[in-house]
């Protein structure tokens, strides 16, 4: 039985920016087709804009508010806020509140920073 706690999984920086703590995926656990993370974004920070060629996403806000671009749309999100970003489709998520922004990602396929295309567009 595979058993992460969010408090002992060391962090690390995906290409987007941001800081990841990976709770389930297949470097750590018998999953093998997705990943589950919590993603941390600063007060006043923001991810770069970027895409997954192949991996789909969830992201599911738990503290904090932000907004949230997918293509040309750009939506506010708060706690409680799941966001469905398809393969393909640029983002990018601003910290526009008091706290740190926190989040939890599902990616299927799993992350894999090969998977991540920064575009490189301005804010």
């Amino acid at each position: 039985m595979d058993i992460k706690n969010l408090n002992e999984v060391p962090s690390f920086i995906t290409r987007d920016g941001s800081e990841i703590r990976e709770l389930l995926a297949h470097r750590n656990s018998a999953i093998r087709n997705q990943s589950l993370a919590e993603a941390r974004v600063a007060v006043g920070a923001s991810t770069q804009e970027h895409f997954h060629p192949r991996a789909e996403e969830i992201y599911f806000i738990t503290h904090g508010t932000g907004r949230m671009r997918i293509e040309a749309e750009l939506r506010d999100v708060k706690p409680g806020d799941a966001i469905a970003i398809p393969p393909g489709k640029k983002h990018k998520l601003w910290n526009t509140g008091g706290e740190t922004l926190r989040l939890l990602c599902c990616c299927a396929p799993a992350y894999e920073h090969s998977d991540t295309v920064i575009t490189g567009a301005v804010p």
